[in-house]
Order: structure tokens, then sequence, then C-alpha cells
């Protein structure tokens, strides 16, 4: 039985499905051929991370499928209900990268508060010889420590922001819809813990109160940060964004950071990828990375065992 990882899986998921007696084939395979593919291979599960798109077109098209695995959190690049009706099953990781993404939002919350984002590109250019004039511009850096950060979306990622933030002795603040309270374990390196129960509030109450929110919700239809929003924040606040693009509305974002409501914004999701706005990637206030959450190598790996252990465990009657 073949198993296609268009979008890459770790060595150890390759051997673990290997072992179980499965053939996996780590050839990139163009969107536009995804179908063809799996078909001419009679390949009967297919594994994406966030490039590769599995809608309507390639379910219909590939009736050897048997199981679609998404390597991460959000499934909004597959047609997750139409391929379960054509008794498609479908897979995810949703623990494997919290780590990781949360990490990505503190190396942005970092980076904002010290202006790592304008003295990285600022340095290389002028540090020889504007050193002194460039020292006095970043002179004005903020302790996250004792600080309020909101966390919009308080499911596993979330949780795993909210631990960070308490090791780092802030204030942990948050909202969602289906969420009312979590226990969140702050772990430390020789075994001990403190558990921290938080109480989830009302959007509109966080954004008065945060001085620096971080969002984690999946794709939405509409906007869920606007002018609106940004009217009700506290002045200076920072903004991450780690979860999906479509969320924040970037137009109003840049007109909040131009009149300083903003101070800063970390970005590693976008409107429009794989080509964002000009302005947003441009402008000198905001934190940039790809869409990189979860791109470590220790969730690689983790995302790459759990999917194989899932695909095992459903397929190995099969086989």
């Amino acid at each position: 039985m073949k198993i296609l990882a268009n979008d890459g899986i770790s060595q150890t998921g390759v051997q673990l499905l290997e072992n179980a007696g499965f053939e996996v084939i780590t050839t990139k395979v163009a969107q536009e051929q995804v179908a063809n593919y799996i078909n001419e291979n009679k390949v009967a599960v297919l594994l994406v991370r966030s490039a590769t798109k599995v809608r309507k077109d390639i379910i219909d098209a590939c009736p050897s499928l048997k199981i679609i695995g998404r390597g991460g959190v959000g499934m909004d690049n597959i047609d997750v209900d139409y391929a379960v009706s054509k008794d498609i099953q479908v897979i995810n990781t949703p623990a494997s990268s919290s780590n990781s993404v949360a990490e990505l939002v503190f190396a942005h919350l970092f980076s904002g508060v010290r202006f790592l984002y304008d003295s990285n590109r600022n340095m290389p250019l002028e540090g020889d010889t504007r050193f002194n004039d460039l020292k006095k511009a970043y002179a004005d850096g903020i302790e996250l420590r004792g600080k309020t950060l909101g966390i919009i979306g308080f499911g596993r990622i979330g949780q795993s922001v909210a631990k960070m933030a308490l090791g780092l002795g802030m204030k942990v603040i948050a909202a969602d819809s289906f969420v009312d309270k979590a226990m969140v374990k702050v772990e430390f390196y020789n075994g001990q813990f403190i558990n921290v129960e938080i109480f989830t509030e009302p959007v509109n109450d966080l954004l008065q109160h945060s001085d620096f929110i971080s969002l984690h919700v999946p794709a939405q239809k509409e906007y869920i940060i606007g002018k609106k929003e940004f009217d009700i924040m506290k002045s200076g606040v920072g903004i991450i964004n780690c979860s999906r693009g479509g969320i924040i509305n970037e137009v109003e974002l840049v007109e909040a950071l131009d009149s300083k409501k903003v101070l800063f914004a970390g970005l590693d999701v976008f409107e429009n990828e794989p080509t964002p706005a000009v302005q947003v990637l441009m402008h000198p206030h905001v934190s940039l990375t790809p869409h990189i959450g979860a791109a470590t190598l220790e969730a690689q790996e983790r995302i790459s065992i759990e999917l194989a252990e899932q695909i095992i465990g459903l397929l190995k009657a099969e086989i």
C-alpha cells in the first residue's frame, strides 16, 4: 500500500511506515499533477502540510484514496467534510506543533519589544557609521515581565503560549467562544510544576486590558481584528498572528501601525499567501516570518511519528 508524503515527512516517520509494510513516496508533486500521480501510482494515503491543497477535484478524481493526513493543526487546505462523505478518513496532529508555534510567538514578541525587526535591517547597513545613533534609536525597549498578554483562542496552542508567558512572569488573560476555563500546567526543567487556572473573558474586555495580543484561532470567514477592535485596544499594543491569515484586516493594521496605536506586529501568516501585500512586508514596524510556526525539527519529528502511528492503526488490518 502506497503513501504519498507530498509536503515531506521525517525519516523516523518513513521508517515506522516502512516497517509496518507501507511504501512511502516523498517525491514532491506539483499541485496540478497530484491527482494524476495518485492514480498512476495507486496511492492510498496522501499526507500534506499547508502547501498542498486537497479539494473536491482531487477527492473525486482519486478513488484509491483511503486516508488524507494533515501534518499540523488546521485543516483549511482540505475539504474535510466532503472527504468524509466519500468514506475517506481525515487525520491531523493537533498536539505535535503547539510548542513550536508558541516559541515563534515569543520570538516575535521579543523582536517587537527590543526592535530587533528593525535593528537587524539597519545594523548591517549603518552599524559601522551610525552606531551611536542606532543605539539611541533602540534605547526604549520594553520588558515582557509584568505585562498582560491577551490570548484570543485558548486551545492547545493558546495554552502553550500561556505556559511560556506565565514562566516569564506575565499576566495572562484569554478569550475563547468554546473554552470557559483551562488549567495550565507550567513545567520546569527539574520536574517541578505549578498549575494555573485561567478563566476566559469576553474579547472586548481582553482587547481593552492587554499590553500584547496573540491570536490562535482557525480560519475565519470574516476579520476578527479590524478598526473597531484596534480602537478598543491600549495605545502602544503589540499584536502577534501565528495562526491563520485573513483574521486581521491588514489595511487597517497598517493604519494602526502608522498612527502608533499599534507599536508593532509580528506576522507569520498573511491574507494573501504566498504573495503577501507589499505594504505589510515593507512596513518598518512589522516582524515577519513566512508561515513557519510548526517548522522546527522537533515538531516535524513529532508530527511524522503521530501521523505514522495513526495510519498504521487505521490500515494495519489491510496489509
